[in-house]
């Protein structure tokens, strides 16, 4: 364990708030606070649990949602590639959570194969428009882990809006297409002027240049050099076009080229704001109030290190419980952050997998089972047992 802070002394009352990202590539965020879950109960088995699993706008952002009690709602839509997926998206009321990831992200490509050129936000469009069938009044958009570079062209497409070629004909989703762009025609487009749409995630940079979604992004979705040169002259072309039909200027705003543009598209045609994804989760999942009286919050993810400073899940719930008063703990699967980085990002103490399993491949295959025996050392230092009263003098 490397700790920030020598644990203070604890209270007997309070709860432990469990609240966890995912572990990328072994356990969701729920599952991850189970383990934490079972873990402690039998470790400290009179100690009062609340699981709150958490995401940051990336993968896993509906299932929080659904994991605090909003109402699941499955759609068929339009994968990265053109093929149908079921998707979910979360709904409370008359606001609802639609995640990127879960129809245009990169764990929908076919066999994992990378398609820069072709893939499409269209899905995540289409399941904007069933949110707002739905009667949603307020979304929130999560946008990390798109396998896309088209710009939210398919978003635009899958809301209804029909993008056309120089003879009038319909361009095919993807981003390739978009150097073919002639006309915009929105006339068919879901119309969502009363719906609040909140884009949360990084907010990132703009849409073109050095750092924009081609040159800056689309090489961790698969793009060569070349692939790059037309990802971003069909950028050009699209953003031309669009801020045009859309009469506003939203290529150089902050956030345009999150997901690959899908933030272009929503701030010019969906009035969009954009927020940090974990602060807005936050309050949305009720953190404030299950913070409340718990004298520790357990934070986890997969990795922490310098990435994680840049405004991940872990970062976010310390802040928020600091904000409480109640201190925090960080499992995770390993560490890369030195004693000062984390007195800066408020986290007593980071246990990691690691600690108890030299061996990556092992924690990423046994990542359940770990987190449950390393919550012992997190009960032994955090949640030390109740001394019995002495007897009374006779």
């Amino acid at each position: 364990m490397l700790s920030a802070d020598s644990p203070p002394d604890q209270p007997t009352g309070g709860h432990v708030l469990l609240a966890p990202s995912r572990f990328k590539g072994s356990l969701t965020a729920r599952e991850v606070a189970r383990h934490l879950a079972a873990g402690l109960r039998r470790a400290r088995p009179a100690v009062p649990i609340v699981e709150l699993p958490v995401a940051d706008g990336g993968d896993g952002t509906a299932e929080a949602a659904i994991a605090a009690g909003w109402r699941r709602v499955r759609v068929e839509v339009s994968g990265p590639t053109g093929r149908p997926v079921t998707a979910s998206l979360a709904i409370d009321g008359r606001s609802a959570v639609v995640e990127l990831a879960e129809a245009s992200g990169l764990r929908r490509l076919p066999g994992g194969r990378l398609h820069p050129l072709g893939a499409t936000s269209l899905g995540t469009g289409q399941m904007l428009a069933h949110a707002v069938r739905l009667g949603a009044r307020r979304i929130v958009l999560g946008v990390g882990g798109a396998a896309c570079t088209d710009g939210g062209a398919g978003l635009v497409q899958g809301l209804g809006g029909r993008l056309l070629d120089a003879r009038g004909r319909e361009l095919p989703p993807g981003a390739a297409a978009l150097r073919s762009l002639h006309t915009l025609d929105l006339r068919g487009m879901a119309d969502l002027s009363g719906v609040e749409v909140i884009v949360a995630g990084d907010a990132g940079g703009a849409l073109l240049g050095r750092n924009g979604a081609a040159v800056g992004q689309a090489r961790r979705k698969g793009a060569g050099p070349e692939e790059i040169r037309v990802l971003d002259a069909a950028l050009r072309r699209w953003a031309d076009l669009a801020e045009a039909a859309a009469r506003t200027a939203a290529r150089d705003r902050p956030g345009a080229g999150a997901a690959g543009g899908v933030g272009f598209a929503a701030l010019a045609f969906l009035g969009a704001t954009l927020e940090p994804g974990i602060g807005l989760m936050l309050d949305l999942l009720g953190f404030a109030a299950k913070a409340r009286g718990a004298h520790l919050v357990v934070a986890g993810e997969g990795a922490l290190d310098v990435q994680s400073l840049r405004g991940r899940a872990p970062i976010g719930v310390a802040r928020a419980a600091a904000r409480a008063g109640v201190p925090v703990v960080a499992a995770v699967g390993r560490r890369g952050l030195t004693g000062e980085q984390l007195r800066k990002a408020r986290i007593q103490g980071v246990y990691a997998l690691t600690d108890i399993e030299p061996d990556a491949a092992r924690c990423m295959r046994q990542a359940g089972p770990l987190l449950e025996q390393l919550t012992v050392a997190i009960a032994d230092e955090w949640l030390p047992r109740r001394r019995s009263a002495p007897p009374a003098a006779l």
